[in-house]
């Protein structure tokens, strides 16, 4: 059972109302975490902010679904295992197999590997990376700026996991459930 209210669409007025149109405008629907999301006005654009201003980095739509799966996976996120599993199949077409080794920080490209092991080190360390993991990824060819891009990957979502688990977000795409998921 959720712990916050999904808000109507229909029945928003005000800032959550205009960003609920946007959303709807490209999106075609407005899912259930941004419906929740929707009663703090601020938190709901600063993550579209977040979201829209990371899109456009040098580490791309495919790697942004990966780190999202990552990180999800280590955050026990069912909500956005679920939805960045649907977006990554079905909008940015990558294949189950590169999807799931995604959620165990895994990868056949070497780079993409070191992204993914990086985003993990940093979710659980909490930040407090050492200097070899810094290392580790600039020696996989990483550059200072795709290396902030990480953790702004990061932070989105361990903000957007953290989010879902406490509101207990209704899952609203295929679901998909983590492998060592915990009811709380």
């Amino acid at each position: 059972m959720t712990r916050l209210t999904a808000l109507n669409p229909d029945e928003t007025i005000g800032k959550a109302k205009d960003l609920f149109n946007v959303i709807q405008s490209k999106l075609g629907v407005v899912p259930n975490m941004m419906r929740t999301m929707g009663n703090s006005p601020a938190l709901l654009e600063g993550y579209l902010n977040l979201s829209g201003a990371l899109s456009h980095g040098k580490l791309g739509a495919k790697t942004g679904e990966l780190l999202a799966l990552a990180v999800s996976e280590k955050n026990s996120c069912d909500y956005c295992l679920s939805a960045h599993t649907y977006i990554g199949e079905k909008l940015v077409h990558i294949d189950a197999e590169t999807l799931n080794n995604a959620r165990n920080a895994e990868s056949t490209d070497a780079k993409t590997a070191a992204i993914l092991k990086f985003a993990n080190v940093v979710t659980a360390k909490q930040g407090l990376v050492d200097d070899a993991d810094v290392d580790a990824v600039k020696a996989a060819g990483l550059t200072d700026g795709e290396i902030g891009e990480i953790v702004g990957h990061v932070a989105l979502n361990v903000l957007t996991n953290y989010f879902n688990n406490v509101a207990k977000t209704a899952i609203d795409f295929p679901v998909v459930r983590a492998y060592n998921s915990v009811e709380a």
